[in-house]
């Protein structure tokens, strides 16, 4: 029988952070350092939607759910926060010793439906408590997901920390067996991701070194991790890495006329600096 992905505006509002060939879109975040030093130190950070890694050739990503946390877990000042064409750009003071967070974190039900012949987006703010009431009566091939997105950066003054590494319990999250801010070409690194605060088994992660522009592979590494959520990422050499982590697409038969059970769909994008030894 036929069948739909469910989630397809979800599938769309995701594509720029799933694991896609060299020329689809991919959302990050890029820190002018991830490991700093001194007493009054600030980081630059663009935000860019591209198909080459950390080049600005497509568009600039939205910032209206970005936030940053110190190390000691309070909110820090999003500061001179501009929007381009290609990129957008901000700062971060870090007032702090130690691992901060910079993070944009959206949570909500994407989808869509036919009525009178047209296909309509359900509306912005849609959750899985007001799912109902968003869709009206009459309406048929009602496709919705679950979506949680979280693209989020390191970065580290002096020692690296892990106290904002403790999980909210909400989509997936990266608990560090290898710490993000001390990663080191020729050692492996081994992560531990969360899907809603349990080790997420078997989800697909995909790692692509920068710089994909100036060579002819992209040298994309395919990873899944195990029953304890943990992969190990051995890193092909310094530089700088995009890693993203998904739960895979579920489908749901055309002739189901059981009410809408939103799908649960989560992507996790973060950028890594690998040293020199």
């Amino acid at each position: 029988m036929k069948t739909h992905i469910l989630g397809f505006a979800a599938a769309a509002a995701l594509a720029a952070v799933v694991a896609v060939p060299a020329s689809a879109h991919r959302q990050w975040m890029l820190p002018s350092s991830t490991v700093l030093s001194g007493d009054d130190v600030w980081v630059t950070v663009d935000a860019a939607i591209s198909n080459d890694l950390f080049y600005f050739e497509h568009n600039a990503m939205r910032l209206d759910a970005l936030k940053a946390w110190a190390p000691d877990g309070s909110e820090a000042a999003i500061e001179n926060k501009a929007t381009g064409r290609y990129r957008s750009t901000f700062d971060v003071h870090l007032t702090k010793k130690g691992t901060w967070r910079i993070a944009s974190v959206s949570d909500g039900v994407m989808g869509s439906y036919d009525l009178n012949g047209k296909t309509e987006r359900l509306p912005r703010g849609t959750t899985t408590a007001n799912l109902a009431e968003r869709i009206p009566a009459g309406a048929t091939n009602v496709r919705t997901a679950e979506a949680s997105n979280r693209n989020e950066i390191f970065v580290t003054v002096g020692e690296p920390t892990t106290t904002l590494f403790q999980p909210t319990g909400k989509g997936i999250e990266l608990v560090p067996v290898t710490h993000p801010n001390d990663l080191i070409a020729g050692e492996a690194a081994t992560f531990q991701f969360l899907m809603d605060g349990k080790p997420a088994a078997g989800l697909p992660v995909t790692v692509i070194p920068g710089g994909i522009r100036y060579r002819d592979q992209l040298g994309q590494m395919d990873l899944q991790t195990g029953a304890d959520g943990k992969v190990e990422v051995n890193w092909t050499g310094p530089g700088l890495y995009w890693l993203n982590v998904t739960t895979p697409r579920a489908a749901r038969d055309e002739g189901d006329t059981a009410p809408p059970v939103p799908q649960r769909r989560a992507s996790y994008v973060t950028t890594l600096e690998v040293l020199a030894p």
